[in-house]
């Protein structure tokens, strides 16, 4: 689904801005797994907002997200954000905008599987796991705030936008 907004896959959005990247990497797996709210658009145009589990497999942002009206606003529309759970330690916070796309090489789906029981200590799927879609999220902006702890009156913020450029400066896919 395209939507006119510039995208880059995660490795590429890491490429141009490992900082940013990394940083939201440690936000999003500060509990031992990926954790953040996603955002959708629902069919009536208003937000949908529900935890979930990102997973970064190949250098994609991944995510298995069960049969639900979450997911078929992602097959419909395809626009999200995505926000790391915040910490409690202070008030980081890392966000991305930009596009999905439904992942479906079996290849790609078993190594997201397998990373995703890995990270759970699980040796076999749940119940209905099969019947999860794999969507990959494609990165348009970014958002990372840095504090010093809760109640911080200056916090660092540093936004990203995929731009033209960046888009010419990727490696061809081999």
């Amino acid at each position: 689904m395209d939507h006119g907004a510039l995208v880059l896959s995660w490795g590429d959005f890491r490429r141009a801005r490992p900082d940013l990247a990394d940083a939201g990497r440690g936000l999003l797996y500060q509990f031992g797994v990926g954790l953040a709210f996603l955002a959708t658009v629902r069919k009536d145009g208003g937000p949908r907002v529900h935890p979930m589990c990102p997973l970064i497999v190949d250098d994609r942002l991944l995510g298995f997200i069960v049969p639900s009206p979450k997911c078929e606003d992602l097959r419909r529309d395809g626009r999200y954000a995505m926000h790391a759970f915040p910490p409690e330690r202070d008030e980081d916070a890392f966000y991305l905008t930009g596009t999905v796309a439904e992942a479906t090489d079996t290849g790609l789906r078993q190594r997201a599987a397998a990373v995703f029981f890995e990270e759970r200590h699980w040796t076999e799927p749940p119940l209905g796991f099969d019947e999860q879609r794999l969507f990959e999220f494609r990165v348009a902006t970014c958002l990372l705030t840095r504090t010093s702890g809760h109640g911080d009156h200056a916090p660092r913020h540093v936004t990203w936008r995929c731009d033209a450029a960046q888009l010419e400066r990727r490696p061809p896919v081999m």
